[in-house]
């Protein structure tokens, strides 16, 4: 396959990217500098929360912002965009309306994979934003893939923020005691088959190799559709 020169829109948050470019570069299958994918990236990091936007109903604020820089990608002559970050995605249909460059979409990506992973009707457990909770676009995915939607509860959801915005965002704690302490409460009790971590900042977070069997990682389903549609192949990749 031909290759093709990916552009990334950033920033949201830096972290997060920083984790993305890693895996990239991590899990595409090369022997010499040359065989790397080719990149635009755009780390723009003052771009407006995405769930405080969505919650208060000033989507125009974002999606203001962001098309600045599908335009600056396209003048860049790039072949896909891949955004890592979940909760922007609420805005996907209007983004990909402003450009005829493909925009990798990483919740289909994912719920496609659960469904070749699990059987039909399989329980699904989020963990993300309150935004992306709130905007619905996992629970249609799921339906759209006949899983089965976990409502998460406000006590947990409630953690889950603080460990996105105080713990990674503040770059205060990464450690993977809490995250995985959720995990096996929503496994063991709640008993999900399946949990998406969701957000990018989760994905900062290193799981063990007890916990890991039980999710899905929503970022690596983007690292793996970037790879494969920028002419690459994949490796070390679950």
């Amino acid at each position: 396959m031909e290759q093709k020169r990916l552009g990334i829109i950033g920033g949201m948050g830096s972290k997060a990217t920083a984790v993305f470019l890693d895996m990239l570069v991590d899990h595409t299958a090369v022997e010499r500098d040359q065989d790397h994918i080719d990149m635009v990236i755009l780390n723009h990091a003052s771009l407006p929360d995405r769930t405080t936007v969505i919650l208060s109903g000033e989507g125009d604020r974002f999606l203001n912002a962001v098309e600045k820089d599908i335009r600056l990608l396209e003048y860049a002559g790039v072949s896909n965009i891949a955004i890592p970050c979940n909760t922007s995605h609420y805005f996907y249909n209007d983004m990909q309306a402003m450009t005829g460059i493909n925009i990798i979409n990483m919740v289909d990506e994912t719920l496609q994979e659960i469904a070749r992973r699990y059987e039909a009707g399989s329980k699904v457990g989020i963990l993300a934003t309150t935004g992306t909770l709130r905007s619905g676009i996992y629970r249609d995915a799921c339906a759209r893939n006949q899983m089965r939607y976990h409502e998460i509860d406000d006590t947990i959801q409630a953690e889950i923020m603080r460990i996105i915005y105080e713990d990674v965002k503040r770059d205060n704690d990464i450690s993977p005691e809490k995250l995985e302490a959720i995990i096996r409460k929503l496994v063991d009790e709640s008993e999900c088959q399946c949990i998406i971590i969701a957000c990018t900042e989760l994905s900062c977070i290193p799981l063990s190799e007890e916990t890991r069997p039980y999710c899905i990682d929503a970022m690596a389903m983007l690292v793996k559709r970037s790879i494969e549609l920028s002419g690459k192949t994949t490796v070390n990749l679950d």
